[in-house]
């Protein structure tokens, strides 16, 4: 059986399968010179790069989502139930 090779790209989508190392972990996150998507340090696809501001703006997008999400689910529940009347003509 060949050896397969753990790291390149498959129908364009990169891949790393090499043991990470902690180094390598918290450089693949911290790219300034790249744009916001950078490979994954381990696994398939990519990941955000934290030098990058639009990185942050995505993050802060998503966390306020979330928390307006939770927010909601506490109102609802503080909600009364609501009787509805339907009248059929």
């Amino acid at each position: 059986m060949a050896d397969r090779p753990s790291t390149g790209t498959l129908f364009g989508v990169p891949y790393n399968f090499e043991r990470p190392s902690i180094g390598r972990m918290l450089s693949a996150y911290w790219k300034p010179d790249e744009g916001m998507l950078v490979d994954k340090p381990f696994g398939i696809g990519y990941t955000l790069n934290l030098a990058n501001w639009r990185s942050w703006v995505v993050l802060a997008v998503a966390g306020a989502l979330v928390w307006h999400e939770r927010k909601g689910d506490v109102q609802s529940q503080e909600e009364q139930p609501v009787e509805v009347i339907v009248d059929d003509d």
